[in-house]
């Protein structure tokens, strides 16, 4: 059978952009398909505005800071217009980039939606169009909570698009949205509640960061409400009332629902296709990222595995490398570096301590320090933590962990030496910077503890 493309690709975002290209550069016939914006999530309503945002919101505590160190400054407040312009110029420079690249690399590109009418045809806006392969790389959707009056609360794509600063905020999560959202509303000068189920925030990463972290948060007004669940929305003369679990009314501005997202899989026509997909919608893909029909693939957040931007790019990468560039190769799950850019921020990479100690025993390492800028600002809140989590038997570094300014641009480098495999004696005998908090890392020589299922069978 003859197909229009040798290649279609369902998604405009990080992972199915860069499949696209690369696979068109390998020669292949390409079609491409975004019913919404180029450069998906990650660059209009997710990791870029967030992160210019991020930096917005630092700026008011450095103007604080900076009479500790002779500046006489003047806040005169903050200028949401002013940003919001700011931001909105560079998402819109940066989705176009994408659109550019793709017709640059010889792709068709369709401003439409695709949907499948069987394994190999799709309707794609008005068009009706097969292909030998597919690949599906439609990412994820914010989520609302089934409470009464959900409708009265925004998800997280709505904060890019609010007029002005909204004075009182409820945010509803303790996951990485959630956290960073209530860093920048309250920077920006908000007040926030933070509203969890969990007894402490961000589920999924090592507890000492975690603790440390909801000290931080705390340190800095944000008010944390843990153990806590939402039970309505209302709204009396102009103001919303959130409904707690503890009986409690909040009376704020704005909630944000930031718990949690799904894969983006409705409406796609996956059943005509013979698609199979997850209880939560993600699409089932093998270790070669082939769906259960093996010309369909699926990259990024749409199988819910590891949701990360690089990750996404780096699959669909090495997916185009695989089926047109006569390279067969793979995307590591392993030792993926990641951050929160709260404040301050988290940075980490390879397995927790409690991840680690299930597979053996573990020797922890960890500091916990004031770093040099705010010893002389004074200011609350901003310890610097660091872990290292090393295998006993083989002294190898299983995990690095760190909550305090620059954790993001140190765990770059970290992530590294973790990927390839060093040693606490690698970190031990490699020279620090001076002076930084980066040198700490390689200074760590006290072991704090040990843990794992050694350790519990020796003290039963």
């Amino acid at each position: 059978m003859t197909y229009d493309f040798d290649f279609f690709v369902i998604g405009g975002g990080s992972a199915g952009v860069r499949c696209a290209r690369i696979a068109a550069g390998h020669g292949a016939r390409v079609g491409i398909a975004e019913e919404r914006f180029w450069g998906g999530t990650c660059v209009n309503v997710g990791c870029v505005p967030k992160k210019i945002m991020v930096n917005a919101a630092e700026y008011g505590a450095w103007a604080e800071d900076a009479a500790a160190f002779g500046w006489n400054l003047t806040n005169h407040g903050h200028d949401w217009a002013k940003l919001a312009a700011a931001r909105d110029a560079e998402v819109a420079r940066l989705s176009g980039i994408y659109d550019k690249l793709l017709k640059g690399a010889g792709c068709n590109t369709f401003d439409a939606r695709a949907t499948f009418l069987d394994a190999h045809t799709l309707q794609v806006g008005e068009q009706r169009v097969t292909a030998e392969r597919i690949v599906i790389a439609t990412g994820g959707t914010a989520q609302r909570l089934d409470i009464p009056g959900a409708e009265l609360g925004f998800i997280s794509d709505d904060l890019f698009t609010l007029p002005a600063l909204p004075r009182r905020v409820a945010v509803l999560g303790s996951g990485y949205i959630a956290l960073e959202f209530a860093c920048i509303l309250r920077g920006l000068g908000a007040e926030v509640d933070l509203i969890y189920r969990a007894p402490l925030p961000l589920r999924g990463f090592d507890d000492d960061i975690r603790a440390a972290l909801a000290e931080a948060l705390t340190a800095q007004g944000i008010r944390l409400n843990p153990d806590v669940t939402p039970t309505r929305i209302t709204t009396v003369d102009g103001e919303l009332l959130l409904g707690l679990s503890t009986n409690f009314v909040r009376e704020v501005d704005a909630v944000f629902f930031c718990t949690g997202r799904l894969p983006n899989t409705r409406g796609l026509g996956l059943d005509a296709a013979g698609v199979r997909c997850a209880a939560n919608g993600a699409v089932v893909v093998d270790e070669d990222h082939a769906t259960s029909q093996p010309h369909i693939f699926a990259l990024g957040d749409v199988i819910d595995r590891v949701n990360l931007t690089p990750m996404a790019t780096a699959t669909g990468h090495a997916l185009a490398d695989t089926l047109f560039g006569n390279r067969p190769r793979k995307a590591s799950y392993e030792n993926v570096p990641s951050a929160v850019f709260t404040s301050p921020p988290v940075g980490t990479v390879g397995l927790t301590e409690a991840e680690a100690a299930k597979r053996g025993p573990v020797d922890i390492y960890l500091t916990r320090f004031t770093p040099m800028r705010h010893t002389i600002s004074r200011r609350e809140g901003r310890k610097t933590v660091m872990k290292l989590v090393v295998c006993q038997r083989t002294q190898r570094v299983l995990g690095a962990h760190m909550l305090g300014e620059d954790a993001a641009e140190m765990m770059q480098g970290i992530g590294i030496a973790v990927a390839m495999g060093a040693t606490k004696q690698d970190f031990d005998r490699t020279i620090g910077i001076h002076p930084t908090a980066a040198e700490e890392f390689v200074t760590l020589r006290t072991r704090v503890r040990e843990a794992g299922a050694g350790v519990r069978a020796a003290a039963e």
